[in-house]
């Protein structure tokens, strides 16, 4: 679906490169009548073009959903990146892996709470993120090197993609779209036990 609507090469390229690295298949729709229980897993891909002088990325996350918790959590993700040529690959890579990492944190546990006179989450105590001890996904990079295109830049390209294929990975293993993150355990308890997927 999203190659029909694509034209930038190389945001196309990108794709394409994420879904052979992670040996991708067509996905079939998830039957409403899904199980409620256990663990469920999903995969989910995304894919962006940056502003300005940054580059091209395309995600596949592969994540764990325990449906009697309610708990997310990513077990893999097949990075594919565009920067133009690549003079520093360990550094390159080891910036992906971060912006994963960061792009998890956003997804799954970041939030700003507030009443109604002001905000209330103004320290590392009342304003969560991804602690040490988190089990950490494995993180998959292939790098996409054009010829003959200038370097761009790598820095938020990985950090933006990962919460669409977290949600889209949820969406494949549930049924569920869940529209507001973070991606927490009473949210996706909440949500309607039905897919908004139509029948196949």
């Amino acid at each position: 679906m999203r190659l029909r609507h694509l034209t930038d090469a190389r945001l196309i390229g990108v794709l394409k490169a994420a879904a052979s690295a992670s040996g991708w298949q067509p996905r079939s729709a998830r039957k409403i009548c899904a199980p409620r229980t256990g663990i469920s897993t999903g995969r989910g891909l995304a894919c962006v073009a940056c502003e300005g002088q940054n580059g091209y990325a395309a995600a596949v996350a592969d994540v764990d959903v325990n449906l009697d918790s309610g708990l997310v959590h990513p077990r893999r993700f097949i990075v594919a990146l565009d920067c133009g040529p690549v003079s520093n690959p360990d550094g390159l890579r080891n910036q992906v892996e971060g912006g994963i990492l960061q792009g998890m944190s956003r997804a799954l546990v970041e939030e700003v709470s507030w009443d109604d006179k002001c905000v209330k989450s103004t320290d590392w105590e009342s304003y969560s993120s991804l602690r040490l001890d988190y089990d950490i996904p494995v993180v998959q990079c292939v790098f996409v090197e054009p010829e003959n295109v200038p370097a761009a830049g790598a820095g938020e390209t990985a950090v933006t993609v990962t919460p669409a294929a977290i949600g889209n990975a949820v969406y494949d293993a549930t049924g569920i779209r869940l529209r507001d993150v973070p991606f927490i355990a009473a949210r996706l308890r909440a949500a309607p036990h039905k897919s908004e997927r139509p029948p196949a």
